[in-house]
């Protein structure tokens, strides 16, 4: 389980990474080097993120997996189909607390145990991809990581608004 501590530390830790995010990615106009970049300083920022990468919508209604960090992901993830799945159908964050209780889940590693995906969306609305962190550590995320990743998440899809993922 998290400490309480460090638990105290996200909203300054959260701060911290998204400078640097922010600071790396300035001029940046590449959208795979961008998404390799985030996926690289959350991860290695955060010790409870243990599986922390991007699914990039590929096809309509499929994702496939992009920049990562951690063990080996599922290959393609159909739309409605698990935690990634879901939150790119609905355009809505998924923060699961045990993954063992979420029906639809895709066990793509057997130590997962809890989960937060937030899609990227361009200010137009279009979906570019989904941020997807796995915790091996049960209700490992909170409100904190939602809104520091969504908000990260925000800038990336204005930022990239005219990414193409192919």
């Amino acid at each position: 389980m998290l400490s309480s501590v460090f638990a105290a530390d996200r909203p300054a830790c959260y701060a911290r990474v998204l400078e640097r995010i922010d600071a790396l990615l300035d001029g940046e106009n590449d959208w795979i080097a961008a998404m390799a970049t985030v996926a690289c300083e959350l991860h290695e920022t955060f010790a409870y993120f243990h599986w922390t990468g991007f699914y990039r919508v590929a096809a309509p209604e499929m994702l496939v997996i992009g920049p990562y960090q951690g063990g080996h992901g599922c290959l393609r993830v159909p739309f409605g189909r698990g935690v990634c799945g879901v939150a790119a159908r609905d355009g809505a964050t998924m923060l699961v607390e045990d993954v063992a209780l979420f029906s639809n889940h895709i066990a793509c590693s057997s130590s997962t145990r809890s989960e937060i995906v937030v899609p990227v969306i361009t200010p137009d609305g279009d979906l570019l991809a989904v941020l997807d962190v796995d915790s091996d550590d049960l209700s490992a995320f909170n409100d904190t990581d939602r809104r520091f990743l969504e908000q990260l998440c925000t800038r990336l899809g204005a930022q990239f608004r005219h990414a193409s993922n192919q």
